[in-house]
């Protein structure tokens, strides 16, 4: 079902479950001039799609399943699992928040959701291709309270993992608040690494 990949950053240690996509074809440009591609994602990545992208909270079991098989293997020791902040916050169904609290209860592991606040808006960085404008946007960008990471051993968990700029922009400010260490999780890694 998923193929984990180890992924490096300012934590002791990260996985993604899976790739995001297993290719995508361009196919030319529709009738406004945007590009058009015929993707394949993997079994993880469909399953993310469909929740993020559809609202499709059917697959919400399937998806947890996968990241409760996987975190018990993995045997990180970790006390607390703090979600990374919603980028689009309007969303009814913030796919992040839900999840995270769906593994800390499978997992015994509480969740705090609101250990770190986003302080400035900037655009996805999706969007942003220069590592160091990319830099610049999330310099300063969260905030975090320290009653909830001070002397814990945090889970940093995210649905998708690009380039790992804001995780280790909130790696680095969970530690300076006094957590003792920090691993990663992301369901999927995007192919692109830009």
């Amino acid at each position: 079902m998923y193929s984990p990949r180890k992924i490096y950053g300012s934590w002791v240690e990260g996985w993604v479950l899976d790739l995001h996509t297993s290719r995508s074809t361009y196919l030319g440009e529709d009738e406004f001039g945007h590009p058009q591609f015929e993707t394949v994602r993997t079994e993880i990545g469909e399953l993310l799609f469909r929740l993020k992208y559809r609202n499709d909270e059917s697959v919400i079991h399937d998806l947890v399943d996968a990241a409760e098989s996987f975190i018990r293997s993995w045997r990180s020791d970790f006390s607390v699992i703090v979600p990374v902040p919603p980028t689009r916050t309007y969303r009814v169904l913030q796919p992040v928040l839900r999840l995270a609290s769906e593994v800390g209860g499978r997992l015994g592991v509480p969740v705090a959701a609101d250990a770190v606040r986003k302080l400035k808006s900037f655009s996805e960085l999706k969007n942003v291709y220069d590592a160091e404008e990319r830099r610049k946007l999330l310099e300063g960008a969260f905030e975090v309270k320290p009653k909830h990471v001070s002397g814990e051993r945090l889970l940093l968990f995210d649905d998708l993992y690009r380039s790992g700029a804001t995780m280790n922009a909130i790696a680095e400010a969970i530690a300076a608040a006094g957590a003792s260490q920090v691993y990663a999780f992301a369901f999927t890694q995007t192919r692109s690494r830009a």
